[in-house]
């Protein structure tokens, strides 16, 4: 009697080969019967509820997209197993609220959340080459940013592999009940650093995608204060500029151990400490902190030199003087 091995999942690794055609499937890199298969990197159920389809969209070239051109070649079979299911439950968990976003699996999160980024990270990529192409240049692209979107693709396909994450979190996660005016679309990413913020309904998400922990880690003292509050929006945007700037000055590049066992991947994280005595984040500076609040604090209009009148202690809605959680009223300019 003839005895199989379990032969291990084959990962696909899209920028071994520069991949990024309309040809194959985004996650699988299996060829696609025609270029008009597709789906939307913003799901439709989320366009429908902000009435995204026809609003600007813009990439970092400057160029102009709408929320419905983004799109990511997906083979329709595998958008059927794995990515229509995923949908179907976050869609469920979004509509009913923090308390179900909360019962959801981390891990799904990220996936839901990581394809999103994804998808953008591969239309500005689609983008670039366009132009450079025009340009009679070739597409260039720093290593570092390669490795960064590489190890996103590759946690990615924890969707449709049986892909398992020995004893770490490729991924911080910040999740918070926040008062949100009910029509407001608040969405922000930096996919340099791999960050991605979405403020909806009645709860505010923040995922750091390629830290290990290291964000969650970095700001434990203040989520102790805040993590079961309620946040003012504004409250949400300050600890959203906390993150978005601490997931800039952390300075490693997390590398993996990739281990087929059996008809299992294991993903295995390297110490993010390595050879460097040196810290695992940049030294914090205020100045530069106060320039992302003012940016995060567009809606209500403060100016850099009102949120670091104080440099030792930027203004915040968050704590009062005592470094306490300020739970109290908020009054805002309109």
């Amino acid at each position: 009697m003839a005895i199989f091995a379990a032969m291990p999942p084959k990962i696909y690794s899209p920028f071994d080969a520069s991949n990024f055609s309309n040809k194959t499937c985004f996650l699988t890199g299996e060829v696609l019967d025609s270029e008009e298969e597709k789906i939307q990197v913003f799901p439709q159920w989320l366009m429908s509820l902000y009435n995204l389809e026809d609003q600007p969209f813009k990439l970092l070239d400057e160029s102009m997209a709408t929320y419905k051109d983004m799109k990511l070649p997906c083979s329709a079979a595998v958008n059927e197993a794995y990515l229509e299911p995923l949908e179907a439950e976050i869609s469920a968990a979004f509509n009913r609220g923090y308390e179900a976003v909360k019962a959801v699996d981390e891990l799904k999160l990220f996936q839901w959340a990581g394809k999103l980024l994804y998808g953008i990270i591969f239309n500005e990529i689609q983008s670039g080459i366009k132009q450079q192409y025009t340009q009679g240049e070739e597409f260039n692209i720093s290593q570092s940013i390669i490795h960064k979107f590489s190890n996103l693709h590759l946690m990615l396909q924890s969707i449709n592999l049986p892909i398992v994450f020995e004893d770490f979190k490729p991924f911080s996660l910040f999740l918070f009940k926040v008062n949100n005016n009910e029509q407001e679309f608040g969405y922000r990413d930096e996919i340099n650093t791999l960050t991605f913020a979405l403020r909806i309904k009645d709860f505010g998400l923040i995922i750091c995608f390629q830290d290990n922990g290291a964000n969650r880690h970095y700001h434990r003292e203040i989520l102790e204060k805040i993590e079961n509050q309620t946040l003012h929006p504004i409250q949400f945007e300050e600890f959203s500029g906390r993150v978005f700037y601490s997931a800039y000055l952390f300075n490693r590049l997390p590398e993996y151990n990739i281990l087929p066992v059996g008809d299992e991947v294991y993903i295995e994280a390297m110490p993010l400490r390595g050879m460097s005595s040196k810290p695992l984040f940049d030294h914090w500076q205020n100045k530069i902190y106060g320039q992302v609040l003012e940016n995060f604090w567009k809606n209500w209009g403060f100016l850099l030199l009102e949120i670091i009148k104080n440099p030792e202690q930027p203004m915040s809605f968050l704590f009062n003087a005592d470094g306490e959680f300020n739970a109290g009223a908020i009054e805002l300019p309109l």
